[in-house]
């Protein structure tokens, strides 16, 4: 195999891997609760692994610098294994969560080092190529992956079964290794240390916090935090990867914040059963998947979409949601069409988010994770709030609004 095309095996490979061991987690949760006896102690067990990757993505810059790529996949591997194994063993909620913290922590640093080595190595059409494909790792897992371990859980039990993605882990680093191991120059420039690590602080706080007013002071030190990861002109909306940086985390809000109350959206308002609910909760994540396998074609024919047009898909889709869509079949087409919105948008966004020469490649890596990554728990917990109290409506209706944004703003995504 060509070098470019082992490292994009091993990129896809870790995010086939992520896939699988989100799928796992969530599906063993239950099965982890029962055993652990963690009846109230729930959002430990789930905060571990999203805390851990906050604490790496602003140490990665440093570590690849310390330590070279070498010593980070090294460093990356031994956390991830031990972290899963401490998991694996664990007899008590703490313990498991000390587990999938270290997880968590290396999952990051090894998102991070794969993307700037893709960033690095890979020239455009590649990585689009990569970034397509890493959307549809996500959807066999998705299908698939619940049945499946449920069937192997009774099989073996939660402990064995929470070891399953180990072996692509291990697969997806010895490609990149070997495909970038040589010299991983970066002239990312390093942020003040006790600025970048806010954001692991007020993420903690909006996790673990039942009490609202703290809740909202842990998500303020997040913003400043992400702010002080981003690229400089960010906040600028700068042209270019720092504007497309501020699309992407208005994206993450906008639609997984979405993706994480259909099912309550479905079964409340349409009075619809959990396995139809399903059914729809799964149409989004295909309709992405295989609509992103098609924009590198297009972009090498020289018709790639502008991530405008997806996101405005989106906004849209989610509006009907957010308006009451008038039948069950009319919702299950509406965020079958926000799926694909996504799928036409997402590849395009990435590859301007990961793009411009005065920046370096680590930099531009641990700030779309930290974008994507944070748009994603800011929208789960800003509709989470908003649906406690009951309106349901209103909070797709913001979920539409931030995706509009987002399409108005990638405008200047482009350099």
């Amino acid at each position: 195999m060509t070098r470019p095309r082992t490292l994009a095996i091993g990129v896809v490979s870790l995010e086939f891997a992520a896939a699988v061991s989100t799928f796992v987690s969530s599906t063993l949760l239950p099965a982890i609760v029962r055993d652990l006896s963690a009846r109230d102690s729930v959002e430990l067990l789930i905060a571990g692994s999203t805390l851990g990757l906050f604490v790496a993505l602003p140490l990665a810059t440093r570590v690849v610098r310390r330590i070279g790529p070498r010593g980070t996949l090294a460093v990356g591997m031994v956390a991830y294994l031990a972290g899963t194994a401490a998991s694996a063993v664990s007899r008590s909620a703490w313990v498991f969560a000390a587990g999938q913290f270290a997880s968590g922590c290396a999952s990051g640093l090894l998102a991070v080092f794969g993307i700037s080595a893709a960033i690095q190595h890979l020239d455009d059409q590649w990585r689009m190529r990569v970034i397509a494909a890493s959307s549809a790792m996500w959807l066999l897992p998705a299908l698939v992956g619940p049945a499946a371990t449920l069937a192997l859980e009774h099989l073996v039990g939660w402990r064995w079964t929470l070891l399953v993605p180990v072996p692509v882990v291990i697969a997806g680093r010895m490609l990149i290794l070997r495909a970038s191991s040589g010299a991983h120059s970066d002239d990312a420039s390093e942020r003040p240390l006790w600025r970048t690590l806010l954001v692991p602080l007020g993420v903690s706080g909006v996790v673990l916090s039942d009490w609202w007013p703290l809740a909202l002071v842990g998500l303020t030190v997040a913003l400043v935090g992400v702010a002080s990861l981003m690229p400089a002109g960010t906040l600028r909306l700068k042209r270019g990867a720092p504007a497309a940086l501020v699309v992407m985390t208005l994206f993450g809000v906008g639609y997984f914040g979405a993706d994480s109350l259909i099912t309550v959206l479905l079964t409340d308002g349409y009075g619809t059963s959990m396995a139809r609910a399903a059914v729809v909760l799964s149409a989004a994540p295909l309709a992405w998947s295989v609509t992103s396998l098609t924009v590198p074609r297009l972009r090498s024919l020289g018709k790639e979409p502008p991530p405008a047009v997806g996101l405005s898909l989106t906004a849209v889709a989610v509006g009907v949601l957010a308006l009451g869509a008038p039948s069950f079949p009319v919702a299950l087409v509406a965020w079958t069409l926000g799926g694909m919105g996504v799928g036409l948008a997402y590849p395009s966004l990435y590859l301007r988010c990961t793009s411009g020469a005065e920046f370096g490649a680590t930099e531009l890596a641990a700030a779309v994770i930290t974008a994507e990554a944070f748009g994603l728990l800011l929208g789960r917990a800003v509709g989470g709030a908003i649906v406690s109290v009951g309106e349901l409506g209103l909070a797709y209706g913001m979920f539409a609004v931030f995706l509009g944004l987002g399409a108005i703003l990638a405008v200047r995504a482009k350099q």
